[in-house]
């Protein structure tokens, strides 16, 4: 069965653009917003100002201390950023990102959307498995947070109508991953992360501490960006299970 996308805002400053979000969201057939750490207190009377008629989408908003566990029943997250900042991963303009989601039919899909000031930060790119780029006039290359929600919507809705006709897919048919070996959930590939990280760190891997950050960043993403099923997630398990042990012998 194919999901409609989840929208998660990550630290959101000003609660009318929560109410905005909801709004644009309502606009185009979205319904689940989900909300990381916002910076005023929820719920916020100037976010339902905004939002007018699609006050149900604030009713049922989660609310979550960090962006891991608002993604963790994700299997595929996309980050809107204008800045791909050498994360080495796909990055779509917002068109091919919805013929991208199309050809993965079994996920569960996330779009993540960063705090007005600053946007998303280095950790919050690890997590996702691709960048969604709106392109925009070089004299002004960012959006409101309203404004980048419309465009993915609005591109969604479109293609939302296209779907079961059989048109064809191009690149890598990522729905090859089938029923019988689902993409595995941002919880289940973060269990393997977190495993990863304290074995690394009992063998004393970073050497130097003031690296581990910039090599545990690059290693997170080795894994995030090669979209793991649940085999091969229990797979490395194994693996990791393996290496300890004869560690120990």
């Amino acid at each position: 069965m194919k999901h409609s996308p989840s929208i998660v805002l990550v630290n959101t400053q000003l609660p009318e653009n929560i109410g905005a979000t909801a709004r644009a969201m309502m606009n185009f057939g979205l319904d689940e917003l989900r909300l990381v750490a916002p910076r005023e207190e929820w719920p916020h009377e100037r976010a339902y100002d905004l939002a007018g008629s699609a006050a149900p989408i604030l009713d049922n908003a989660k609310v979550f201390p960090t962006l891991k566990d608002a993604v963790a029943d994700r299997q595929y997250v996309y980050a809107a950023t204008a800045r791909g900042r050498e994360m080495m991963k796909p990055v779509f303009i917002p068109q091919a990102a919805m013929a991208n989601i199309d050809e993965k039919k079994q996920e569960k899909v996330a779009f993540i959307f960063g705090p007005e000031r600053t946007g998303l930060s280095n950790d919050d790119l690890a997590i996702a498995d691709a960048i969604i780029t709106i392109p925009t006039a070089p004299s002004l290359a960012s959006l409101n947070i309203g404004q980048s929600v419309v465009v993915l919507a609005y591109e969604w809705y479109q293609g939302s109508g296209l779907r079961g006709q059989g048109s064809a897919t191009t690149g890598i048919e990522a729905s090859m991953v089938g029923e019988k070996n689902p993409p595995a959930s941002k919880q289940e590939l973060q269990g393997f992360l977190d495993k990863l990280e304290r074995e690394l760190d009992a063998v004393d891997f970073w050497k130097v501490d003031d690296k581990k950050p910039k090599m545990w960043l690059n290693l997170r993403n080795i894994f995030t960006r090669n979209n793991l099923t649940e085999q091969e997630v229990r797979t490395l398990h194994g693996v990791m299970a393996e290496l300890i042990r004869g560690r120990h012998k």
